[in-house]
This record gives structure tokens, sequence and C-alpha cells, in this order.
């Protein structure tokens, strides 16, 4: 390794954990503080509350896999089965925290749409096996590379080192075939591809079907109020309750909206712009591809906690204990004064 592709090498490790760090660094904490809300407040111990905690723990351990994920982008000199868990084990946290996603948003969505039906669905009668079902088959299809589903043994990796645009090979990696670890080795074209527009797309689309179809809902009885409290008051202008209730839709649609561009673009852009860059249609360095997923995953992860945050009774006991503090360091502040009196 030369001291040019060192610096560089310095310089990407640099930029990753100055991305990742404090943003996984927020997202644990604030999982942790909506987690240790729920479990401290017996009126949250519900079925609703236990997916959202599950998607909690998810969102939790995606922060805590975020700092490695953009190394997935890079070669590094790994074993078989080293290269096989810094792969496989963060996708796998990915997969479950999508597919926790989706259930929450389903359950919400189920609850809206069908309330009378909604205390008697299958994942409230068996709760166990709606856990079995979002977190086992992210491990299993994350599982298929150890399985054999990977391109280890395929033919010409002795370059496999070399730099994606280039012929130089990477510093960081050994000429010798079986020690190179990169993702593609280990994950197929076709495992990607299944991933991306088979899992991750699809279920990305069908959360925005449904908050689109939850707001659409919300618009039709939010105008049979409007409606009875005209027919009430005999009026034919719009009052002030109306106009209020207008606004605090507005207001929650501006919310939705803003959430998805903030949340979920980033991510889009990084899928797509991975693939381009896996079909080789575009020359995008390494270091874009590291900036994009650092902010592609990150934003993706903020979802639960925007979610959690916007909830007050998750809130409300971080609420109280910085209302204590900050009363108690009133009081110490005053005593202080006192004294210097």
């Amino acid at each position: 390794m030369d001291g040019n592709e060192s610096q560089a090498l310095l310089s990407k490790e640099q930029l990753i954990y100055a991305i990742t760090v404090p943003l996984s660094t927020s997202i644990i904490l604030a999982n942790l503080v909506i987690i240790l809300a729920i479990a401290c407040n017996r009126q949250l111990h519900n079925t609703p509350n236990y997916f959202f905690l599950s998607l909690l723990v998810a969102d939790l351990c995606t922060g805590v896999a975020l700092p490695f994920i953009p190394w997935m982008g890079l070669n590094r000199e790994l074993s078989f089965s080293s290269c096989l868990v810094v792969h496989v084990f963060p996708n796998f946290l990915f997969l479950a925290f999508l597919f926790n996603l989706v259930m929450v948003h389903y359950e919400r969505y189920i609850c809206i749409v069908s309330p009378l039906h909604y205390s008697s669905l299958w994942m409230h009668r068996s709760f166990p096996l709606a856990l079995l079902v979002v977190w086992t088959p992210p491990l299993l299809y994350a599982s298929l590379p150890a399985f054999g589903w990977n391109n280890w043994t395929g033919p010409d990796w002795n370059g496999c080192c070399a730099d994606s645009r280039g012929t130089t090979p990477l510093g960081n990696c050994s000429r010798n075939g079986t020690a190179c670890c990169s993702y593609q080795r280990v994950f197929p074209n076709a495992f990607i591809y299944l991933e991306v527009y088979g899992l991750v797309l699809p279920a990305i689309l069908t959360i925005a079907g449904m908050t689109g179809r939850v707001l659409w809902i919300t618009r039709g009885q939010l105008k049979d109020i409007c409606r009875l409290h005209r027919s009430v008051e005999r009026g034919s202008q719009a009052s002030d309750r109306e106009q209020r209730l207008n606004l605090r839709y507005t207001r929650c649609v501006v919310a939705v909206s803003l959430t998805f561009l903030a949340c979920w673009v980033p991510y889009l852009i990084y899928m797509h712009v991975c693939v381009a860059f896996l079909l080789g249609e575009t020359k995008w360095g390494s270091t874009t591809l590291i900036v994009l997923s650092c902010i592609g995953i990150g934003s993706m992860a903020v979802v639960p906690l925007v979610l959690g945050l916007a909830n007050r009774q998750y809130t409300e006991p971080a609420n109280k204990l910085l209302q204590k503090l900050r009363d108690r360091w009133r009081r110490r502040m005053q005593e202080s004064e006192e004294i210097s009196l």
C-alpha cells in the first residue's frame, strides 16, 4: 500500500465516521427514549405499541449498524465467513426494519379503514406469529448468500480488489482472490435486483399507498363533520371551528409530505444510484456512494422517530424528566443567588 492509497483510504474512513457516528448516536438515543417511555407507562402496554416497540428495536439495531453499512461498498481483505457476516447481518437488520415498518403502517391503516374488525385481526389474536412474520423472512432472505447464493467461487475474481472503474488494485486488498471481500462476491446481481425491486420498492410503495389512503379517508370524514356542523348551525359560511379543522388537516398533509420527501426520497435516490453503479452505466466515485449511503440509510431510519416523537404519550416521560431537571436547576440557581446576597 503506497502513501496515496493509504491516505485515500483514511480519508474515506474519516468521511464515513464523520457522517454516520453523529447520526447513529442520535438514532440510538432517540429510540432508547421512546422505548423507555413505552416500558414505563403501563397504559401503553398493548398490541399496537408492541408492534411499534418491535419497530423501535429494529431501528435501534439499524442505528448501531449504520456506521458499518457504507463499508459494504468498499473492497476489503477478509475471510469468507467474516465477509458474509459484515454483509449479511446489516442487510438482515435493514430488511427487518422495513418489514416492521410495513407492519406498523398496516396495523394503523386497518384501525382507520376498518375499525369494527380491528380487534379481530390475526395480528392481535396471535402477536408472536406476527413477530415471526416481520423477523423471520428478512433473516431467511438475507441468509441466502450464506447457503450458496453468492459469487465467492465465481470466475475471474483475482481482480476483484481492483477499483471498479480502473485496473489498479486497492491497497487494502490482497491479490489473492479468496481473501478479497466485496459486495459483488457476496450478493449476485439477481439477489440485489430481487431485493430492490421485489422487496424494498414494493414495501415503500405500499407504505405510501396506505398513508395516502388514510389521508383521503380523513379528508372525507372532515367534510362530513363540516357538513353536519353547518346543518346544525344552519349557516352557509365556514365557521372558525371548520377553519381550524381544515388548517389542522393541511398541516397534517404538509407534515406527511415533508416527512416522505426528507426520509424516503434520499434513500430512493441512493437505491437507484447503487443499481446504476452496479450496471456500470454511471461513473460515480466511491466518495459519492459513501455520502449517498450514509444519508439514504440514515434518513430512512428517522421515520420511526418521527412517528414516535409526534405522539405525546411517548414523549411525556422525557418531558417530565426534563421539567424536573429544569426545576431543580432553577432552585439551585436561586439558592446560590440567595447565599451570595
